[in-house]
């Protein structure tokens, strides 16, 4: 793995070249193994908190942890190209737009002891920048390069705040077309239903019963890219426990085994669908 600038990354992908990056700012990973159609990401998955933060911050580690998406990148770490976080949602969100990206409360609680100074949130809100920057460029070419793309926007959530039985994997779907996408969205759910997990974990897949699909990541692919379709991918915290800060890493592999193949094979199925003629 390479540490590259901004720039640097968006030359690479340009070019088409195949690299492994973290950014300059450690804000972020990519890979690209091959210059495929479909793109992995896992925008939750950091846990990084600038330490000048720390002190101001009112809430402790373990509650950043228990809202942010761990083991997430673990998930889809193998495919040709991945983009994951590698900073805390609660530094700045990327699946919120830039003005709400950097929260004043969180979950209910107050985030900050003192107000920020916008030179600190500046800090944070130009990172959420180059993020999307580096997003722009790797669809713009994939867009250019098959015709249409697919992103698989991989989430996870806290099942246990719930008060009634809440599906595995949850898809997002009301801010797609989902006239000009309903067969790739029911082959998917119907693929992630049937994975089969550990420890007789039950596997049953939903769209729309948990969560909408509301972000700013899938909203801001959707504007842009015409021809990109981003399913919105939610799987409930099965896979470690949310209570004591402990991730069960034979579910979190067999979670990756399963995930790699079905990807990989709805989105070929994508392509037949959507590409131009």
């Amino acid at each position: 793995m390479e540490k590259l600038s901004i720039e640097e990354i968006i030359s690479k992908i340009e070019s088409e070249t195949v690299f492994h990056a973290v950014t300059s700012d450690y804000s972020f990973t990519i890979k690209i193994d091959n210059y495929v159609h479909y793109v992995a990401a896992a925008i939750h998955n950091g846990h990084q908190f600038r330490k000048e933060l720390w002190e101001n911050c009112t809430h402790s580690e373990y509650e950043r942890w228990y809202e942010e998406d761990v083991a997430t990148k673990d998930m889809i770490d193998t495919l040709p190209i991945v983009i994951a976080a590698c900073d805390s949602r609660f530094e700045y969100d990327l699946n919120r737009a830039p003005n709400e990206a950097v929260f004043e409360t969180a979950w209910g609680k107050k985030l900050w002891h003192e107000p920020l100074s916008k030179q600190m949130k500046q800090k944070s809100l130009e990172k959420h920048q180059h993020f999307y920057k580096v997003v722009d460029a790797l669809l713009l070419k994939l867009e250019s390069k098959f015709g249409a793309c697919i992103v698989y926007d991989l989430h996870s959530y806290n099942w246990k705040r719930w008060d009634r039985e809440v599906p595995t994997f949850n898809l997002g779907t009301s801010n797609i077309d989902n006239q000009k996408y309903a067969s790739e969205v029911e082959t998917w759910r119907q693929s992630l239903s049937e994975i089969e997990l550990p420890h007789h974990i039950k596997s049953q897949a939903e769209v729309n019963d948990v969560f909408q699909g509301n972000g700013n990541f899938l909203k801001h692919i959707t504007n842009q890219f015409k021809n990109t379709l981003v399913l919105a991918t939610e799987i409930s915290k099965i896979y470690c426990d949310e209570l004591e800060e402990r991730v069960f890493p034979e579910v979190v592999t067999s979670i990756k085994k399963q995930l790699h193949p079905k990807i990989e094979s709805h989105a070929h199925q994508y392509l037949k669908n959507h590409a131009p003629s």
